[in-house]
This record gives C-alpha cells, sequence and structure tokens, in this order.
C-alpha cells in the first residue's frame, strides 16, 4: 500500500475525531478515547504482511505504554481549571507522562516486562 494512502486516512481520522470534539465533548471524547492509531497500525502490518509476531508484540506494548499516559488526562483539567495556560499545562502533562513511564517501567520490570 503507498504510504500516501495511509497518510491520507490516518489524517482523515484525526481531522474528524477533531471535528467531532468541536460540536460535541463528550462524544468527541468517547471516539478519541478508541484506539484509532493502535489499529491502524496493526491494520497496516497486516496488509503489508509483516508476521504476525509484530502485530501481537505492537498491541502487547501498547497496552503497557499506555497506562503511563492516563494520569495525565486527570492532571489536564485539573491545571486548567486552575488557571493554568494550555502551553504549561501541555508541557507538565508531558513531564508527568515521561515520569510515570520510567516509574511504570520500572514496576513492571519486576514482572520481566522490558519496556526499554
Amino acid at each position: 500500500m503507498p504510504v500516501w494512502i495511509k497518510y491520507l486516512i490516518t489524517a482523515a481520522l484525526i481531522v474528524g475525531i477533531s471535528e467531532i470534539a468541536k460540536r460535541a465533548d463528550r462524544l468527541g471524547a468517547a471516539v478519541g478515547a478508541m484506539p484509532w492509531m493502535t489499529t491502524l497500525v496493526m491494520i497496516w502490518l497486516f496488509v503489508e504482511k509483516q508476521p504476525s509476531a509484530k502485530i501481537e508484540n505492537h498491541a502487547w506494548y501498547t497496552f503497557w505504554y499506555v497506562l503511563p499516559t492516563l494520569p495525565m488526562f486527570l492532571l489536564i483539567p485539573w491545571l486548567m481549571k486552575k488557571g493554568l495556560s494550555f502551553p504549561l499545562v501541555m508541557v507538565l502533562a508531558a513531564l508527568l507522562t515521561v515520569g510515570a513511564f520510567f516509574l511504570t517501567a520500572a514496576i513492571v520490570r519486576r514482572f520481566g516486562i522490558h519496556l526499554y
């Protein structure tokens, strides 16, 4: 599959979700929370005849990489209600996510899961 088709479909999905979110907060959040990008990546891997182990690994590691992003979705509205600017909130959310990633990696390493 030509890479430009992948770009077009992926971009259309992102634009579509942002348009939904502009019109309906809850619906936009629900649609945006779906694992569209991961699903598309797995579809692209399948279409491009990648080994099933590659798709399995992608799904497995995505699960573990999603966990440290979850606190960010609580921090952002809390900080914005406190009056912080959006750019600052996003920087702080990114820092929290990086810290949560390393904490998650350290915890799951004890169970034999190596995230980096």
